[in-house]
């Protein structure tokens, strides 16, 4: 019988990936890509070995799965959010403090979110064109914001695409202080900071 428009072994089979995707986000954030086997991850997840590999084929499928499901995630709630603010300061104050917030959460999730997107800059060809794409999506949301602000004369004539990277990459600076421990301050107070910087640059 189906279940939410799904029968119950798609169901099954979807709760079945989520509780190995997220053991295996634990795994790799504590040992790293190359330490980490199937074998701790099926350990983690409380299933056989055997199991882990009737839904992925390999410990980089698992890896690259695992990275798409968190980051996803990240794109939905921001997509969703920024778009239920009202005015643009609002959308940019969103934007950063949706991710700054997730981060703040999963903490296990960021250290293989900027192991990966560190690799992009020693060995370009290993960056995963779907991940350099959701990294971009991301980005575009912003950018979105931007040129309409510019359009209505409250965002001052910059270029919305170099400025919408150039605040990802802001946030995500913030967020890596935050976790190695190097910001002494709460995530509200590293939120308006980013904000403040942000909007006193851009705003007419």
């Amino acid at each position: 019988m189906p279940v939410l428009g799904r029968s119950k072994k798609e169901a099954l089979t979807e709760f079945r990936m989520a509780e190995l995707l997220e053991a295996a986000r634990k795994v790799f954030a504590e040992k790293g890509f190359h330490e980490a086997t199937v074998d701790e991850i099926a350990d983690a997840a409380g299933v056989a070995k055997g199991t882990v590999y009737l839904y992925y084929q390999s410990k980089q499928a698992i890896y690259w799965a695992a990275l798409e499901r968190g980051i996803t995630a990240l794109l939905d709630e921001v997509k969703t959010r920024v778009g239920e603010e009202e005015t643009l300061e609002d959308k940019v104050r969103a934007f950063i403090a949706i991710k700054i917030a997730y981060f703040e959460k999963n903490r296990d999730f960021f250290a293989i979110y900027i192991s990966e997107f560190g690799s992009a800059f020693t060995h370009p060809a290993q960056l995963r064109k779907r991940f350099g794409d959701l990294y971009l999506q991301q980005s575009r949301v912003i950018e979105a914001v931007l040129q309409e602000g510019i359009k209505r004369k409250v965002i001052r004539s910059i270029r919305p695409d170099i400025a919408a990277l150039a605040i990802s990459d802001l946030t995500r600076g913030i967020i890596t202080q935050r976790l190695l421990g190097w910001s002494k301050g709460d995530v509200e107070s590293d939120i308006r900071f980013v904000f403040d910087l942000v909007w006193r640059g851009i705003a007419a």
